[in-house]
This record gives structure tokens, sequence and C-alpha cells, in this order.
């Protein structure tokens, strides 16, 4: 399956331009197999999303993108934030992990302040990295994935999009079908998975 793992609706981030009927619609047009909605500290989705998911028959896996002290945080398989905004990340990991849910690393070398950067080297618990962040620049994204190999982390690839021309630019490519969130953190946590970049936009790369 090919999965775009870091979306973002509008109706609960501010900084999106994107509804779900949209971002479900393109996502089938260009053949991607579901799509994550990881809203800013916000999971509030999910039962609308869970519901438009069986009616169109599109998987729609919600989790969020939470900002810890350090940087950006993608979390899946939990049922609800913490209550206490901007934590530590490594609290926050703890936090994710003791309620069986896993972690990845959001645009680490981002140049935004946003992003976990050289923490990397001394935070526990994450499953993995993004590798490719279609916000993010080709050099960032390089350095992410040679951290991503010196730590034995997995890589994931992601469009972060904010609006419907961005869905999909890079993705992530499991090797077999999830249709839960359960299931895709169970994926994200065993590592069997591998960054993508949709042909259409590795062309336009090579030029």
């Amino acid at each position: 399956m090919l999965i775009d793992m870091h979306v973002h609706e509008m109706r609960n981030s501010s900084d999106s331009f994107m509804s779900l009927e949209e971002i479900v619609e393109k996502a089938k047009n260009i053949g991607l197999d579901g799509v994550c909605i990881t809203d800013h500290e916000s999971m509030g989705l999910r039962e609308y999303a869970d519901m438009y998911s069986k009616k169109t028959g599109f998987p729609i896996f919600v989790g969020a993108e939470y900002l810890t002290e350090e940087g950006d945080i993608l979390v899946f398989g939990i049922n609800k934030l913490p209550e206490k905004e901007k934590l530590p990340a490594q609290e926050f990991i703890d936090y994710v992990k003791s309620e069986g849910g896993v972690c990845i690393a959001a645009h680490p070398f981002r140049n935004n302040n946003r992003g976990l950067g050289e923490n990397l080297k001394t935070l526990k618990g994450l499953s993995g990295i993004e590798v490719l962040n279609g916000s993010t620049s080709s050099e960032a994204n390089d350095i992410a994935m040679r951290y991503c190999t010196q730590l034995g982390l997995a890589p994931f690839g992601a469009s972060d999009a904010h609006s419907v021309m961005q869905i999909g630019k890079y993705a992530t490519r499991f090797f077999e079908k999830i249709s839960t969130v359960s299931e895709l953190a169970e994926a994200i946590k065993n590592g069997r998975c591998m960054p993508e970049i949709r042909r259409e936009y590795l062309m336009v790369e090579n030029g």
C-alpha cells in the first residue's frame, strides 16, 4: 500500500486549505492507497474520518503532529493526546509508548525550529524518521536520511500537504494491506515499509 503519511485537513489545522473530501478525491486520482491525517495537536477528525472512510472505501488513518519542546513528532495508535501542550520530546515519546502508539520524527532538519535535529541522537523510543518531506528542502531531507541510517530507524516519506496540489509528492510504501490505525502502528513499529517518490515528481526533479 502506498500511503501519504502526513497530511493536514482544514477543520483542525488552521494552516490547511483543503477538506477531507478534497484530500480523498486527489489521493484516489493519483493512485494512493490511503492517507494519514496528522493535524496539529489534534485528532478531532477521527470520528468523521472513520465514517467517511467507510463511505468511500478509501483508507484514512488519523494520527497527529505534536509539537514538543524540541520539535514536531508524528504519532499514531493512541486514543488521546496529552492534555499538556509542548511536552519535552522524551516525555511525549514515553507517553505514546505507554499508550501503545508509535512516534515518527517529522522533518527533523527543516530550517524552522520545528524539527528534532541533533536531539535524534539522544531520544529513545522513536520508530522512524521522515526522510522525505514534501515541504522540506532536499538538503534537509538528505541529512534526515543519513541520521535515519546511522540510528537504525525506519525511513518514511510524506507530503506534509496543506493544499491539494501537494498531496502524494512523497509517500510510504507498506508491504502489506493495512486497514486500521492499529495495523498501521504495528507496521510502523516493525519497519515494514520504505519511502517513495511518486513517478510524476521524480520525472520533474530529474528534469
